[in-house]
C-alpha cells in the first residue's frame, strides 16, 4: 500500500497552490492529475475522479480521472434513481464551514458510491473523501479522491479538501464550457461534410450533357482534377463554367477543403487586394481588426476565380506570385503566408487579346493557361437540351414547392431546341422556372407558358421579326408542313415529323389560325 508523507501546510496555501495547477490547463484531466500529485503530499489517495450531475436527465456524468501516472478523459453516464438524486440535489454539507465536504468512511454501505463504483470498475473495499462544487445555486457534480481500505481520511483531510471547492467549480464550468465548444466544433465540421456531400451531389456527381456535348470538356476537367495545375475555363456567360470548376474540385484530391469562389468582377477595385489576401488591423481607415482574404480561406483546397479577366492590374501582379511562389503577406503585413491551395480561373473575355491590348499581364496569362478548357455554348449542343429542361424542371419544381413536376410537349421542347440562347444555360434555366410559375398545376408545359426572345432595342431591331411565342410556334409548324407537302397523318406527315399525336396537331393548328388550305399554299411555296 502507497503511503502519503504527511506535510505540513496550511489550508489557505493549499487552495492557492490547487487553483494554480488545477486552472493551469484547458484540458481538465491534466488538471486533475497535477491536484492529486500536490494532494498525495499530505493525505491518503489512489484514485480521483471529476464528476458533472446532469439535473435534466439525473445522471452522473463523469468527464476524467487521474491516477499516479497521470490523468485520462472519460465519458461514462450513470444514470441515478430517485431517491439517490433527491440525495444529490438536497446535499448542503453537514457542516457550513467545511465547505461542502463529504467523506464516505466505506465505500461498501453508501448506496451512491456503490453505483458509482461498479461502474466505474472501483473496488468497494475504499474509503473517500469528495466535495461537491456548485454555481452558488446549485450542485455542478462532484470531485472525489478514493484510498484503499476503510476509514483513511480525518477532519484534517476534511479541512484541506474542502479548499478545492471553489477552484474546482471553476474547471467543472470551464470543461463543460470547453467540452459545448468542441461539440460545436464537431457539429460545424458534420455540417460542413453534409454541405460538401450536397455540393458534391448537385454539382460534382451530375453535369448534365457530359455524355453529349461536354462529353470532351468533362473529360479534359476529370483528367487536370488529379493534378494540382492551374485551370482555366473559358466559354460565353451562362454555359456552366462555375459547374465544371466545382466538379474539378470535387473529383479531385482536395474534395475535402474548402472551396472559395471569388467574382473578381463584383469587388470594388479598392477592395480587391484586401477581399483576396486580407488584411492586419490599422492596415487602412477601417482596418480595426485583421482579416483572412479569401486565398488564406482557400488553404488546403481550391480558389475559383470567376471572371479573372476583371482583376486590375495590381491584384494581377499579387495573383502572379500565388501562382508562382504559393505564398502572399496581408494588407499592411510583412508576416509571408504560405499557401497550399488549387486555383481555377474563368472568364467570358478573349484573354489573348487583352494581353495583345495590355490590359491583362501576359507572363499572368500563359500561368492560368497551363491547360484550358473551353465549354461550348448551348448553340452549339441542342441535344443536351431536353436533358437540362428535364433537370430544371425536377430542381426548380422542388424549389417551388410544387406539387408536382409537369412535362413539356414535344411542341415545347422543338421550340426550345431551335432557339439560339444567347444566355446560354442560365438563360434555359430562367425560362424554365418562369414556365413553372405561368403554368401553375398543369401536368404540361406547352408553348403558351414557355416564352423565348430577348427584351430590349436588339429584338426590335432583328429584322422585325415578331417575339410573339405563338408566331414562332405557327412558323414552325407551318414550315414543318411544308416539309411534309401539307401532309398532317402517316409516317412522313407533320404529326410524325413533331412528335405529336395527328388529333393534338390539328387542334393547335386550329387554335393558332393554320388553316389546311394555308398549309398547302405554305407547301406549294416551299
Amino acid at each position: 500500500m502507497w503511503h502519503y508523507r504527511a506535510m505540513s501546510l496550511d489550508a489557505p496555501a493549499l487552495a492557492l497552490e490547487a487553483t494554480q495547477r488545477i486552472c493551469r490547463h484547458l484540458d481538465v484531466e491534466r488538471s486533475l492529475a497535477d491536484c492529486l500529485a500536490l494532494l498525495r503530499a499530505h493525505m491518503p489517495g489512489r484514485t480521483m475522479y471529476l464528476d458533472h450531475y446532469d439535473h435534466a436527465q439525473g445522471a452522473v456524468h463523469t468527464l476524467a480521472t487521474a491516477t499516479a501516472e497521470g490523468g485520462r478523459r472519460l465519458d461514462r453516464v450513470v444514470p441515478m434513481p430517485p431517491a439517490l438524486r433527491a440525495q444529490i440535489e438536497d446535499f448542503r454539507g453537514s457542516d457550513p464551514a467545511s465547505g461542502a465536504v463529504f467523506v464516505v468512511p466505506r465505500v461498501v454501505d453508501d448506496p451512491i458510491c456503490v453505483r458509482m463504483f461498479d461502474a466505474l470498475g472501483e473496488p468497494l473495499e475504499s474509503s473517500l473523501i469528495g466535495v461537491y462544487p456548485d454555481d452558488g445555486a446549485r450542485v455542478l457534480g462532484a470531485v472525489v479522491l478514493i484510498a484503499d481500505g476503510f476509514d483513511r481520511f480525518t477532519a484534517n483531510h476534511e479541512a484541506l479538501f474542502a479548499q478545492l471547492r471553489r477552484p474546482f467549480a471553476i474547471a467543472l464550468s470551464n470543461a463543460l464550457r470547453h467540452r459545448e465548444v468542441l461539440a460545436l466544433k464537431e457539429r460545424l465540421a458534420d455540417d460542413k461534410r453534409f454541405l460538401q456531400h450536397e455540393i458534391l451531389r448537385l454539382t460534382g456527381e451530375e453535369i448534365v450533357g457530359e455524355e453529349f456535348g461536354l462529353a470532351q470538356a468533362v473529360g479534359m476537367a476529370r483528367r487536370v482534377a488529379v493534378h494540382d495545375s492551374p485551370v482555366l475555363l473559358l466559354g460565353e456567360t451562362g454555359t456552366g463554367k462555375d459547374v465544371l470548376a466545382h466538379h474539378v474540385h470535387a473529383v479531385s484530391p482536395r474534395r475535402d477543403g474548402p472551396l472559395i469562389k471569388v467574382n473578381c468582377g463584383a469587388i470594388p477595385e479598392s477592395l480587391v487586394d484586401s477581399e483576396l489576401f486580407g488584411h492586419e488591423k490599422g492596415a487602412f481607415t477601417g482596418a480595426l481588426a485583421q482579416r483572412r482574404g479569401r486565398f488564406e480561406r482557400a488553404n488546403g483546397g481550391t480558389i475559383f476565380l470567376d471572371e479573372v479577366g476583371e482583376l486590375p492590374p495590381p491584384a494581377q501582379v499579387r495573383l502572379l506570385r500565388v501562382l508562382q511562389q504559393k505564398e502572399i503577406e496581408r494588407v499592411g503585413g510583412t508576416t509571408t503566408i504560405a499557401l497550399d491551395l488549387r486555383v481555377i480561373a474563368a472568364t467570358h473575355r478573349d484573354l489573348e487579346r487583352m494581353v495583345d491590348a495590355g490590359a491583362f499581364r501576359r507572363d499572368l496569362w500563359f500561368r492560368l493557361a497551363v491547360f484550358p478548357i473551353t465549354i461550348p455554348p448551348l448553340r452549339e449542343r441542342p441535344g443536351d437540351i431536353p436533358a437540362l429542361v428535364a433537370h430544371f424542371l425536377r430542381t426548380k419544381s422542388n424549389e417551388l414547392r410544387l406539387q408536382r413536376t409537369p412535362k413539356p410537349t414535344p411542341a415545347v421542347l422543338h421550340a426550345l431546341m431551335a432557339y439560339d440562347w444567347p444566355g446560354n444555360v442560365r438563360e434555359l434555366q430562367n425560362v424554365i422556372e418562369r414556365a413553372l410559375v405561368l403554368a401553375g398545376d398543369d401536368d404540361q408545359l406547352d408553348t403558351d407558358v414557355v416564352v423565348l426572345g430577348r427584351r430590349g432595342p436588339e429584338a426590335d431591331r432583328d429584322a422585325g421579326a415578331s417575339l410573339a411565342l405563338d408566331d414562332a410556334v405557327r412558323a414552325h409548324i407551318e414550315r414543318v408542313l411544308a416539309m411534309a407537302d401539307g401532309k398532317v397523318h402517316g409516317p412522313d406527315g407533320a404529326a410524325a415529323l413533331l412528335q405529336l399525336n395527328p388529333s393534338t396537331l390539328r387542334h393547335r393548328m386550329d387554335r393558332l389560325g393554320i388553316a389546311y388550305g394555308r398549309s398547302r399554299q405554305a407547301a406549294d411555296a416551299g
